[in-house]
């Protein structure tokens, strides 16, 4: 009979411990749910990446579209890949300026690391509410390494990941226009042949959030279409959550 009690007063203290943690773990989903919520309502900033090959006009229209959203009143912040500033961007550097040679795959990988080196700070600015014009991105690493033999999918792998852009502006430009564009050529991948496989290799990747833009035009009027599509997109994606690069919707 001691023996009965005993265990009756074991299994009803063990019901109420269960009850106890059941009852903590669901306030606790409830409070997860609840940031979740407020996360997913606070306006944030658009990651606006533009694409090109080179000399397509991606810094000149960056530039515009910068100083066309602060003017309309919106938190803008400029960034362009590989940034030089770093130790990682100093060697991608000299690389580019050919005073150093390096092995394709090594090359690759740093400019990997230089935009790897950037996400935490890009993320913050991000979820801060300030939209961020990107000159190049991982999509320009990819396709340039690529163009030159490397395998397609070994390039996309050590970007998967970073940030989603909200969108992807590709400048596609006359390869005339482009070599008679000021100083063509000075640096390495500047050739003409290269270049048109870089081309071929950027329609590869492109996907529905990419919006070609022609390039041959004046540059206000390339600035106008741009202004369109970006102050559309930022509406449209001030409460979507940030997601991580080809990994099938993952949050970041």
């Amino acid at each position: 009979m001691k023996n009965y009690l005993r265990s009756t007063i074991l299994v009803d203290r063990l019901k109420h411990l269960i009850v106890q943690i059941l009852s903590s773990h669901k306030v606790f989903i409830n409070y997860q749910n609840t940031i979740r919520m407020k996360v997913s309502t606070t306006p944030r900033g658009s990651l606006i990446v533009f694409e090109g090959c080179d000399r397509s006009g991606k810094t000149t229209q960056c530039a515009k579209l910068v100083e066309s959203l602060q003017a309309q009143g919106e938190e803008v912040k400029l960034m362009k890949f590989p940034d030089r500033t770093t130790t990682i961007g100093t060697l991608i550097n000299n690389y580019l300026q050919m005073s150093q040679e390096l092995d394709d795959r090594v090359v690759h990988l740093l400019f990997s690391a230089n935009r790897w080196e950037a996400i935490e700070s890009m993320k913050k600015t991000l979820k801060a509410g300030t939209t961020l014009i990107v000159d190049r991105y991982a999509f320009s690493g990819i396709a340039y390494s690529a163009a030159k033999g490397l395998d397609l999918e070994w390039c996309r792998s050590p970007d998967i990941g970073l940030i989603k852009p909200d969108k992807v502006i590709y400048l596609s430009v006359n390869e005339q226009i482009m070599s008679e564009r000021a100083n063509y050529g000075n640096e390495r991948y500047e050739k003409i042949d290269f270049q048109k496989r870089v081309h071929n290799i950027f329609l590869q990747l492109q996907e529905p959030y990419w919006q070609n833009v022609s390039a041959d035009g004046s540059i206000d009027v390339i600035h106008k279409e741009i202004n369109t599509i970006v102050s559309e997109t930022i509406r449209d994606s001030k409460v979507k959550p940030l997601l991580k690069l080809w990994t099938d919707g993952e949050i970041l």
